[in-house]
This record gives structure tokens, sequence and C-alpha cells, in this order.
């Protein structure tokens, strides 16, 4: 393979969101604040749900494999961009551009599927309780959202690392994104576009259709609930995964599935900032926050620690 004018491996050089100025030094600080947060906050979830046997059950795995992802996501990002920063070295091999990529693209897709998995199983516990157990199978939907992701992430990778690279092989960003790796490619790379394209809107909107469809019933079975109790905890725990699809899909959909001629560096970098940085860290907040269950095992957890010391 040759990249460019070049017979090895090409290095790229990350360009990053922050410079040593005041307020940029303030925000890194900030970014490791929220890196933090989202580290601690998705970790006690993943914790809580395994130990607490209250909340073994197929939401809260779901719940817990969602907070696994956001774990991962952010680990696969911000570390980097935190040495690069530190360090002065700005630079990323072809490997560790690839290992960026696959992550990146194989969770985004995980988590497109794992979303619409937990819109259907609010659809199936509050319209169908009793088939619940039957129609819920944890094994299944993990090895499902968990492989259509890794495929997906394998499709890209090897595809995207084909294109010859040249040039001054900075990306214009602090991670390596596909479409901003595509920027330097030497070669045409639209086909490649249009096909990522038409995939990115079949792994968003087919997912998004299945959430509809399930909150859509939900929403007509909630109306019809003769107990206020149940109406209001049916509507706790899907606003709370209203919420997270929102920030999710508004993301994914103003990056992919705009034309390349639309697309400005510094809007893509603000909002994937926010999808790979923020979000993990609101994602576990806004669970615990909106659910006694969480809520509950949190307190059981830090009471037997006390009555532990």
């Amino acid at each position: 393979m040759t990249w460019g004018n070049q017979t090895s491996s090409p290095v790229f050089i990350l360009l990053g969101i922050f410079n040593h100025s005041p307020i940029h030094t303030f925000l890194f600080a900030l970014v490791l604040g929220i890196f933090t947060v989202a580290v601690m906050g998705n970790s006690t979830m993943v914790l809580l749900i395994h130990l607490d046997a209250q909340l073994h059950t197929p939401m809260y795995f779901l719940l817990s494999q969602l907070s696994l992802m956001d774990l991962m996501l952010i680990c696969t990002t911000v570390p980097k961009m935190a040495f690069n920063y530190l360090s002065g070295r700005n630079s990323i091999s072809l490997g560790g551009c690839g290992t960026q990529i696959f992550f990146y693209v194989s969770l985004m897709g995980a988590e497109c599927f794992l979303l619409a998995a937990m819109a259907y199983d609010r659809y199936v516990a509050i319209c169908h309780p009793l088939r619940y157990p039957v129609l819920m199978s944890q094994k299944i939907m993990a090895a499902a959202f968990w492989l259509l992701g890794s495929l997906d992430g394998i499709i890209v990778i090897v595809v995207a690392l084909f294109f010859p690279y040249c040039g001054s092989q900075e990306i214009p960003h602090f991670f390596c994104d596909v479409p901003a790796l595509l920027t330097l490619a030497c070669t045409d790379t639209l086909t490649f576009e249009r096909v990522m394209l038409i995939c990115c809107i079949i792994m968003l909107l087919f997912p998004v259709a299945i959430i509809i469809a399930s909150y859509a019933h939900v929403i007509l079975a909630v109306i019809h609930m003769g107990s206020g109790e149940g109406r209001r905890k049916a509507f706790a725990t899907c606003s709370s995964h209203l919420m997270v699809v929102g920030m999710y899909y508004g993301a994914a959909m103003f990056i992919y599935m705009r034309p390349t001629s639309d697309r400005s560096p510094t809007q893509d970098k603000m909002v994937l900032a926010f999808y790979t940085i923020l979000t993990p860290m609101l994602n576990p907040l806004i669970y615990s926050l909106c659910n006694r269950e969480v809520s509950g095992a949190f307190m059981k957890v830090l009471g037997k620690g006390k009555s532990g010391e």
C-alpha cells in the first residue's frame, strides 16, 4: 500500500481543540473534570446493576450496557487528547488512528441498536407485561447490538484505511474521525462517502423508527392507565430514555447525515465534543436522578459500606 509519496505507514497530526492560552487551559481542566465524573458515574452504574439483585432485569441490563459503552467511548478519545495536550506531541500512528476509528464507530453503531432495544423494552414492559420475560432475552440482545456495532466498525476501518493519504496529514480534530480523515486522502472518496451516508441513514433511521413506534404504543397505553402511580412511573422511565435518545441522535444526525460541502471543522469538533465527552457524563446522571430504583440501590450500597466500617 502506498501512502502518497511514502512507503511506510503515515503518522497523522491531531490538531486538537485547545491551545495553551489561559481560557483553553481552563477548558482543558474542565474536560478532565467531566471525564472523571463520566468514568466514576458509568462505572458506578455498572457496579450497582451488577451488585443489586433487584436490578437484575432486562431494562437495567440494557442500562448497564449503555454505561459500559459510554465508559469505553470516553476512554477512546479523551486520554489520547489529554496526553497530546500535556506532552505537546500531537502525532498519532496509523494503528492508533485505526483503533480509535474502530472503537468509535463500533460503539456508535452498537449504541444505535441499544437505544432501540431500550425503547422496545419499555413497549413490552408496559403493553405486554405478561410476555415480558419471554420477549426480552438479555443474551440475544447483547450479542446482537455488540455484533452489529463491531461489524460496522470493521467495514469502515478496512475501507477508510485503504485510501492513500498524503499532504500535511494534519487532522483538524481531537481524535481520528472518519470524515476528518478522508479530507487528507489523495484519491476520490466520493463513492465511499455516499455509501457511508446510506449506512448512516439505515443505522440511524431504522432504530429511530423502532423507537417512534414503541413510544407511540407506550403513550397510548399510558393514557388509558387507570392508576396514577403507574402512569407516573411509566412516564419517569420513558422520559429519561427519551432525553438520552434526543442527545444521541441529534448529534449523530448533525455530524453524519450532512453533505461534505456543508461541513465545518469547528462545528463538527464542538458537536462531537458534546457527544463523546459530555453525553457519557450526562447519561448516568439522567438515569440515576430520574430513577428511584437506581437511587435506592446506591443508598443501599452506601448504607452497607457505612455499616461495615
